[in-house]
């Protein structure tokens, strides 16, 4: 009797909890339309057998599955059989329209491109269901997800980029002053600042300029080697020659005491300023008087210094330069090979040329730009791809491309990746300004290998770049 008693009991609750399940399932379609209603449905019928599974006996779960399974349970319910099957011959936007109605309810998981969200018009009350008209589904397409990423991750505020101009402009001229008083002897120019900060090309963090130190030679003591006539045959590395040292003595200019082999060395003149960056510039009194802490990089094997500014955190380096015609030297030579040797840079003519093509047709390649460097900037393997590596890629890829328009910009985009997936295939990256110039020629294979394992990946799921 008792028995009986729990049963009833219990197939009372039953039907209290599918009259509950109907009366949402009706207003559902009213509110969902007949595919939401459908959708919703199905995740409803399945937390009432899950309920039906903890409350009933063994012996009537077992009766239960004999009966009927859940796939055919689903088949039974009206409201899926309802859903209406789309014509064979559908336009882009009716099916994008059918996609979005199924997504407001349970959204696809795993898709790294869609992204929901849902828009009422402007007054609109929320909460008011009877005046709400149909919401409007907003997925994010892949040039979607590139300009969110750039405006948020990739794009620096402007109060930043001033910050950071100010606090390197102040202790270039305090360094400045140093060096004319310290070494009176050497005729440095005027140092300014340089690199991707002033240029507007930074990204994530303005953390990071560049001191140029130009050198000032005689003409006629000095003279330039191309980089095809020195003894590694790169064109990229030049050499400076000390000229008529059998007629003009050693110590007739005052770059002479960085003359090794008859040529100025960047080595030895890299190794003097290391020196005086580290043990001779007081740089607690420096940074007491601009309110920052400045701390020479003692291990780096270049000339840098690590600033903090409350929460501002900048990485300086000092870069040697010189100057002749066209041609801009770096006392910056390559690892483990001849320290006599200057690096020709041609950053002033990258960021020159990128600007006056994208000034032409209104393009979007300083945007590409951006948002390539801030993919490669925090990536465990991607680091190495430097600024200057993408936007060589850039421009080889403007001389077959013509469309550069934002519209573009995920297209771009892609070819950029396919482009470099090439270049690293090959390990070579041909210089846009000169062709003999082999950009990757410093890279390890490892590194190579590693890059273009991660870029092959993101050939055909390039949103898998585009992690903050």
């Amino acid at each position: 009797m008792a028995e009986l008693v729990h049963k009833r009991g219990k197939r009372r609750d039953d039907n209290g909890l599918g009259g509950a399940v109907d009366f949402l399932l009706a207003n559902a379609r009213l509110v969902l339309g007949v595919g939401g209603a459908a959708v919703l449905a199905i995740a409803t019928l399945v937390v009432k057998r899950l309920i039906d599974r903890a409350t009933s006996s063994p012996d009537e779960d077992k009766a239960k599955a004999d009966q009927k399974s859940i796939e055919e349970s689903w088949q039974d319910l009206s409201l899926i059989k309802a859903v209406p099957k789309p014509p064979k011959k559908q336009s882009r936007a009716d099916l994008s329209e059918s996609q979005l109605s199924l997504t407001a309810v349970l959204p696809a998981q795993g898709q790294d491109d869609v992204c929901c969200v849902q828009r009422t018009r402007p007054g609109q009350a929320q909460g008011n269901v009877d005046s709400v008209e149909p919401r409007t589904l907003l997925c994010l397409t892949f040039q979607e997800k590139l300009l969110s990423y750039y405006r948020n991750y990739v794009a620096i505020p402007e109060t930043e980029v001033a910050r950071g101009k100010q606090l390197a402009r102040d202790i270039c001229i305090e360094l400045q002053s140093f060096l004319q008083n310290k070494c009176s002897e050497l005729p440095f120019g005027s140092m300014y600042l340089g690199g991707s900060l002033c240029d507007d090309l930074q990204v994530v963090a303005a953390d990071h300029v560049c001191f140029m130190l130009p050198l000032v030679f005689e003409t006629t003591l000095w003279s330039l080697i191309p980089g095809e006539d020195t003894i590694i045959k790169d064109p990229q590395f030049w050499m400076i020659r000390r000229t008529d040292l059998e007629y003009i003595p050693r110590g007739s200019s005052p770059w002479d005491r960085f003359i090794v082999g008859g040529y100025l060395s960047s080595n030895a003149l890299n190794e003097a300023l290391h020196k005086m960056l580290v043990a001779s510039v007081n740089w607690p009194a420096i940074g007491s008087l601009l309110d920052c802490i400045i701390r020479p990089v003692v291990a780096s094997e270049e000339l840098q210094l690590e600033v903090t500014h409350y929460q501002t955190q900048l990485n300086i380096t000092l870069c040697p330069v010189t100057e002749a015609g066209d041609k801009i030297l770096l006392a910056n030579p390559p690892k483990g090979r001849v320290e006599n040797l200057w690096r020709q840079s041609f950053y002033r003519s990258e960021v020159s040329k990128l600007k006056d093509l994208d000034a032409a047709d209104s393009g979007a390649r300083q945007c590409c730009l951006k948002i390539l460097k801030g993919v490669c900037k925090n990536h465990p393997f991607l680091s190495k791809l430097t600024g200057s590596f993408l936007t060589h890629v850039l421009l080889h890829l403007s001389e077959t491309e013509s469309d550069w328009a934002e519209e573009a910009l995920a297209a771009r985009f892609q070819q950029a990746i396919e482009e470099l997936v090439g270049y690293l295939e090959r390990s070579s990256l041909p210089c846009y300004f000169n062709s003999h110039i082999n950009l990757f020629c410093e890279l390890l294979e490892e590194e190579i290998d590693e890059m273009g394992y991660e870029l092959y990946r993101a050939v055909s799921e390039p949103g898998l770049l585009l992690q903050e």
